[in-house]
């Protein structure tokens, strides 16, 4: 494997931006902007009922096929078209939330991935995210 050469004069500017990524995971997340809203897939179970612990495989495939999510933070014109949303928001940040399989689009980030959808694709609010069952 190759190893990619970086000239002298921008060298400085990578590792600062490397040194820049670092710190707290949610100052890390992007930001919605828009009507977007970002939202963090349930990890799900990492123990079936009968106690079988499941690999980091399957719990990664578990949040990759969820529906349930935790709303991380909202674009600014979330739920402002008063036209469309005449009752006001459908729900807030910390709100988990139910969205459609394929809704949004899907960022990988360190730990597993996040998804960033539309205002109008949240399809209901859950009190626990464990009372919705996914596919393993």
């Amino acid at each position: 494997m190759s190893k990619l050469i970086i000239p002298s004069y921008l060298k400085g500017k990578v590792e600062d931006k490397k040194e820049e990524n670092k710190g707290p995971a949610m100052d890390r997340v992007p930001k919605a902007t828009g009507w977007r809203i970002v939202v963090l897939p349930h990890k799900g179970i990492e123990k079936t009922k009968g106690g079988l612990l499941l690999t980091d495989k399957a719990i990664e495939e578990q949040q990759l096929t969820t529906n349930v999510g935790l709303i991380l933070n909202m674009g600014p014109d979330a739920y402002a078209d008063k036209n469309k949303f005449p009752n006001g928001p459908w729900c807030k940040e910390g709100d988990w939330v139910v969205f459609a399989r394929y809704a949004g689009s899907r960022v990988k980030i360190e730990d597993g991935e996040i998804r960033i959808l539309n205002d109008d694709e949240i399809l209901s609010t859950v009190k626990d995210p464990t009372d919705i069952l996914t596919l393993y």
